[in-house]
């Protein structure tokens, strides 16, 4: 048996993607074969696509180890926009390669908003931080943390809780890594979507830290973190509102989102595109998802019949989120218990990719690097008693993982806060945050207790709360920068083609 004969067709979809061979997705094994085979030759020859993915791993190790190194924070000018430049393009390799129209509308939006731009460039903050921090307590950081990935969501019995939302970028780093962007975030979030003036905005910043600081002292005194979860009934006045707010019933969301008049299937819209041939696939997607993950199917959700979960539709969603734009994501329909459309599930399958973290935190023990199964492992440890349909699967030569969409899903409207709702927000968020990093040594891969480390490290507390937020002053002013350059080369069409090494 040839090399190729042993490769599984999800191995040889996967190369067929990455050489651009069209049609591949309705190719059998043989038929994949013969199309690599045949485009073999020009494949060889054809030129690879620049990364610098390893020059910043050497640099973050270098910086970790106390080296003094150029920093790319450090460049300006010229330097700094192509730096930009390329590594925007890096970021979206994949988007740009295949064509992808949501691509182009990503950067559209991105130029359009700097907090959208913030949200949705994390690969090049973290560039600028490479190495950073590498003496400082190790978490299993949420990686894109800002007062937009706070939320409403279901946990494991299907009541909503506020926490974080976003595990996209998920990995093990500094504690200070999330501290940092959520400081920049709040800032950047508060001037562009909240009208704050510079010291305002820059009061919020310190809300947000002195909450996170409150928060862990407290819990290294009390060790509750694995009790505690906020619910409308113990949720503050601001929160408790945004639980009220995103309280829809499950038939009317249904009804008016989602499912055709006959509530069979789902209802095309402009950025929901049912796809009901490809039904029995992804009820063999499913039925592994929940066998991989060891999923304990509710008894809101399982098959009449008693077996597993029963797939009605399948649709692609398009046109959601900020830095995700341009990936896959999958909405399939689950049957309820009623069957007839009134209670039925959605479970939303989503492209995952490596984090914007890899390669950049300082060298650790606790390195996660794989794409899904490190979101569901962070979704797994951020939230002990969340959704139970997180977890991640393997189809069409991509990491995907998996979330229930719920009628009470939410996050906070920014444009609405007032001026101390910001502050109250902000000190909330920053307490939540303190809550998922003390689980990084009761279900994470921590193996000493974290809570008195952390606190040890930001002492004294006044003293490392004045160096965030000039940190945060200093890198939006930076972003803001990077934002004018950005719009200036989209504009000239910079990000229609990708950086080539040619021979």
């Amino acid at each position: 048996m040839s090399k190729t004969e042993k490769r599984t067709r999800q191995a040889l979809y996967a190369e067929a993607q990455q050489r651009g061979i069209e049609g591949r997705s309705t190719m059998s094994k043989a038929e994949l074969a013969q199309a690599l085979a045949q485009h073999g030759d020009a494949a060889a020859e054809a030129p690879q696509v620049a990364t610098r993915y390893a020059t910043f791993k050497r640099l973050a190790e270098a910086v970790a180890a106390g080296e003094f190194v150029l920093r790319p924070r450090a460049l300006g000018g010229h330097e700094r926009r192509r730096h930009v430049r390329q590594t925007l393009r890096e970021d979206h390799q994949t988007r740009i390669a295949d064509g992808s129209e949501e691509a182009g509308a990503k950067f559209d939006q991105l130029a359009d908003s700097f907090f959208s731009f913030f949200r949705g460039t994390a690969l090049l903050f973290y560039r600028d931080m490479a190495g950073d921090d590498a003496w400082m307590p190790t978490v299993l950081a949420l990686g894109d943390v800002h007062p937009g990935n706070f939320g409403v969501m279901p946990n494991a019995d299907n009541v909503p809780i506020f926490s974080v939302n976003d595990f996209d970028e998920a990995y093990y780093a500094p504690f200070t890594w999330d501290l940092k962007r959520g400081a920049v975030g709040f800032l950047i979030a508060a001037e562009a979507e909240g009208d704050l003036k510079r010291k305002q905005g820059l009061k919020v910043v310190r809300h947000f830290v002195e909450g996170y600081i409150e928060a862990m002292q407290r819990l290294a005194r009390e060790g509750t973190e694995q009790d505690e979860e906020m619910r409308h009934d113990n949720a503050p006045k601001l929160i408790r509102q945004l639980f009220e707010d995103a309280d829809e019933p499950r038939d009317e969301w249904l009804a008016d989102d989602y499912l055709d008049e006959s509530r069979r299937g789902f209802r095309p819209t402009r950025k929901l595109v049912p796809i009901s041939s490809r039904r029995d696939e992804f009820q063999t997607i499913m039925d592994r998802l929940i066998a991989d993950n060891d999923i304990e199917i509710p008894a809101r959700a399982r098959a009449r019949d008693g077996h597993g979960v029963r797939v009605k539709d399948v649709a692609i969603r398009l046109g959601q989120g900020t830095a995700s734009l341009g990936l896959n994501r999958y909405y399939v329909l689950i049957e309820g218990p009623g069957g007839e459309g009134k209670d039925d599930l959605i479970v939303e399958l989503k492209q995952a990719r490596r984090s914007a973290l890899s390669g950049l935190v300082p060298p650790s023990a606790y390195t996660l690097d794989s794409r899904a199964e490190r979101v569901s492992h962070a979704q797994a440890v951020h939230l002990i008693r969340g959704d139970i349909f997180y977890g991640h699967v393997e189809f069409e030569g991509h990491s995907y993982l998996s979330r229930e969409r719920a009628p009470f899903r939410d996050d906070i409207d920014l444009d609405d806060l007032s001026k101390s709702e910001w502050k109250t927000y902000a000190r909330l968020c920053g307490q939540v945050l303190a809550g998922v990093h003390a689980l990084s040594d009761d279900s994470g891969r921590i193996d000493y207790d974290i809570e008195p480390a952390i606190v040890k490290a930001v002492a004294p507390a006044e003293l490392f709360t004045r160096d965030m937020v000039e940190f945060a002053a200093e890198a939006a002013d930076r972003l803001r920068r990077d934002h004018e350059m950005f719009r200036e080369d989209h504009a000239h069409g910079a990000f229609e083609h990708l950086d080539w090494v040619h021979r």
